[in-house]
């Protein structure tokens, strides 16, 4: 299988989704979601998420976003009962979508090719495309980003 890091989501899906992250925010933490769905060669299809803290309701106590370990159990338990699997995780920073050297360091997917994504903001709206941080596991703590300008070649917003 070739290697395509994009993800397709339906607008319907990700203003649900952008959404849903500020609305879980409370204005004062973050908040974040695993996006569900298939790949095969020609990238990512988004079809579901599932929320931290639907996983983990301690997800945001600390004002940031961490996940204990029952919560990968659950994780990948609806995973199996939806036949899908994890195509990204997203989570929200106050202001701009620079990894912190705790998102550098801890990939909530630690598998080559993995999709995170950073929303500005607290995704309050607009949540414009250009402005989304988005970062490709490459290994060993290290990332490639497709954000800014280049970012509509890896984030495809649209259809139903």
């Amino acid at each position: 299988m070739s290697h395509d890091p994009s993800l397709r989501i339906a607008r319907p899906l990700w203003d649900e989704l952008t959404a849903e992250l500020h609305r879980r925010t409370e204005d004062r933490h973050e908040s974040g979601a695993f996006i569900l769905g298939r790949k095969d060669e020609t990238g990512r299809t988004a079809s579901a998420v599932v929320y931290y803290d639907d996983l983990d309701p301690d997800a945001y106590d600390s004002g940031i976003c961490v996940l204990h370990a029952d919560a990968f159990s659950r994780l990948w338990d609806k995973c199996g009962e939806v036949g899908l699997g994890v195509v990204a995780d997203v989570h929200v920073h106050p202001f701009g979508t620079r990894q912190s050297p705790s998102d550098r360091q801890n990939p909530m997917i630690a598998r080559v090719g993995h999709i995170a994504i950073i929303l500005p903001r607290m995704a309050r709206p607009p949540v414009r495309r250009w402005a989304v941080g988005i970062y490709e596991y490459l290994g060993d703590h290290q990332w490639r980003p497709h954000g800014g300008c280049g970012g509509s070649r890896v984030l495809k917003i649209g259809g139903r």
